[in-house]
Parts: C-alpha cells; sequence; structure tokens
C-alpha cells in the first residue's frame, strides 16, 4: 500500500511517537548520504514502539527499523516508506547481568560495564552504534563478539513478544538469525558478564579506543570496515596459499589484504573515497552520493572475484535499493 498522509496520520496518533514526513535519511546514517524517508518515526517508548510495528503490519506498508545508522548505505532517491528508529536506552543491573534496551547507544553500554567491573565489552569500546546493531550483526573486535556475552534476547514478530536463548540467535562470524528472520525485531537483550578490577577494564579500554580513533576517526563519514574479513578454512586452497601466514589471525584474514592486492587504496569517485591507508575502509569527504559508493563496492568486488575466485561480502546493510538488506 502507498504510503499516504492518512497513513502519516494514524502513525502520529500513537502516543509517544514522533512523526516527519520527507525527512532526510542522511542526517541518520554515519556517511551522512541519502535521500528523504517518506515518514519518519521515533519513539524510546517500547510500548509506542510495538504499537507502531503493529500498525505498519496490519497497513501493508513498506518499512524498515534502523538503529543508530552506522553500517547504512541510504540510497540518493531515499526510502519511499516508513522509517521507523526505536532510542528506548534502559540499562537495568542485576549483578553480573545487564538488561539493556535495544535503542541503548553501544558505547553507552561499554562504559556502564566497565564502571561497574563487569568484564566482557571493554573490547567493543569505540564502536559506533545501537545495541541492537550490534546484536543484528554479530559485532565485534580484537577476538571478541557480543554473542559471548547473549543470555537472552527479547523480540517481537508477528505473533507476538519472545524471548531468545544464545543458541536460538544462531549467531556466526558478524551474523545472527535477525538478518534472516526480518520479521523478528530486537526490543532488549540480557548480557551476562565476567566479573573485572574496573581500573584493568579501562586501561583496556583506552588503549584499544585510541588505536581505533587513529584508524576511523569519530568525525570520519564512514561505516568502519565495509566488508567482512574471511575465514581461512573457507577459502579455496589455491587462495589459502598466497596467504602470509602472519596474517592468519584467529582463522581470519583481513579482506583488507585482498582489496591491497587489487589496488583498493585511494580510489576515489566524486567525492566517495578509499582510505589511502587502510583497503578497508571507504568514507564520505565532502558531498558524497550513494551511488558513487556503491559503484566502488561493486568495483571492488568485481577486482578481488577475478583476481581470486571468490565474493567479498558487505558488513554494511542497504536502504531504498532494489537488493535492500534490511527489512522493507
Amino acid at each position: 500500500m502507498p504510503v499516504s498522509l492518512a497513513n502519516a496520520n494514524r502513525l502520529a496518533a500513537i502516543p509517544k511517537v514522533c512523526v516527519q514526513q520527507n525527512a532526510p535519511l542522511s542526517g541518520h546514517t554515519r556517511f551522512e548520504i541519502g535521500g528523504p524517508a517518506r515518514i519518519f518515526c521515533d519513539t524510546e517508548d517500547v510500548n509506542a514502539f510495538i504499537d507502531v510495528l503493529k500498525a505498519l503490519r496490519e497497513l501493508a506498508l513498506p518499512h524498515v527499523i534502523i538503529g543508530g545508522g552506522t553500517n547504512l548505505v541510504v540510497s540518493d532517491a531515499g526510502f519511499d516508506g516508513v522509517v521507523l528508529r526505536y532510542t528506548g536506552s534502559r540499562i537495568s543491573r542485576d549483578g553480573a547481568l545487564l538488561r539493556i534496551a535495544a535503542g541503548a547507544v553501544l558505547q553507552d553500554v561499554v562504559d556502564f560495564s566497565i564502571a561497574h567491573g563487569l568484564k566482557g565489552l571493554e573490547t567493543m569500546t569505540g564502536i559506533p552504534g545501537y545495541l541492537g546493531g550490534a546484536i543484528y550483526g554479530n559485532a565485534g573486535a580484537y577476538g571478541h563478539s557480543i554473542q559471548e556475552l547473549i543470555a537472552g534476547v527479547r523480540i517481537v514478530g508477528a505473533d507476538g513478544e519472545s524471548t531468545l536463548c544464545n543458541e536460538q540467535c544462531r549467531f556466526r562470524y558478524r551474523d545472527s538469525i535477525f538478518k534472516d528472520r526480518k520479521d523478528w525485531v530486537i526490543l532488549s537483550a540480557d548480557l551476562r558478564f565476567g566479573e573485572a578490577d574496573p581500573n584493568e577494564l579501562t586501561k583496556i579500554a583506552t588503549g584499544i579506543r585510541a588505536i581505533r580513533d587513529v584508524k576511523y576517526p569519530p568525525t570520519m563519514r564512514c561505516a568502519g570496515s565495509i566488508f567482512k574479513n574471511l575465514l581461512f578454512a573457507d577459502l579455496p586452497s589455491n587462495v589459502q596459499m598466497e596467504i602470509p601466514e602472519s596474517l592468519v589471525r584467529e582463522g581470519k584474514v583481513p579482506s583488507a589484504w585482498f582489496l591491497e592486492q587489487i589496488g583498493a587504496k585511494g580510489i576515489r569517485r566524486g567525492d566517495i573515497q578509499v582510505a589511502s591507508y587502510h583497503a578497508n575502509l571507504i568514507y564520505n569527504d565532502g558531498a558524497g552520493k550513494a551511488a558513487d559508493l556503491v559503484s566502488i563496492i561493486e568495483e571492488l568486488k568485481q577486482r578481488v572475484a577475478e583476481r581470486f575466485g571468490f565474493q567479498l561480502e558487505e558488513e554494511v546493510q542497504y536502504v531504498g535499493f532494489e537488493y535492500a538488506t534490511v527489512p522493507a
């Protein structure tokens, strides 16, 4: 069903929901790229969020749910539907267990856990975005991923609310069941931590943050790494033989190495550029366009496929494209 003024008015009538029409999505993505959403709905109230979801399903309106916009590539044409964002950020503690709303900023969760001597998230300091997005993509860094801490994930689907245990989330490297079951929306999660000295955790996080800020400056308009790293065991045997042994860490090979071999560094199209110092980092250097960003991504995938015989897989998700990778 097309999105109409009547649809917008119905959504705006739901208490505790902020509704905007023709809202530029460039203001809600880290790339700062993307055209307008026909309707943009924002709420920090979980019941209002669920009510909007119900209304969208009843009206059969095209919609997409976003978080912090860290890993989103939005079409220059925008999204001719409803974009819904949940910003509920409550964190409650029960010993070494934290119950956290999906709209909590991941860095806030990291800081909270460190301050309370809870070990497990300190290596993820500096990763932007919301908790829900981190679970959706099984975010991680320095040999750890968020799946290690998940005790349960509360979701809402067409049949109502339920809670999934860790195994039911089917976590894999930068992947989860939520990428397959886009009708399931994350509301909150229970994370179970170890315990450690807050000073030691702070020291670890501070060191990691310094490294990350050099590689991915906080003001840089980028999504961090564009492509997933590769599992060494899944690579063709002839490719395995080319890879320096020192590059293989915890069974993974940096995708940046393959990109370096095909001359990715410094490639530029319009104001979109591959960093000169990191082949897996693409950023908006001015008034970048999504069309140029997608064009570079596709070119790099094609070059790697021609040189090595396999396809790189993006970490980023697409909105407003024919091949959109988030719910629509």
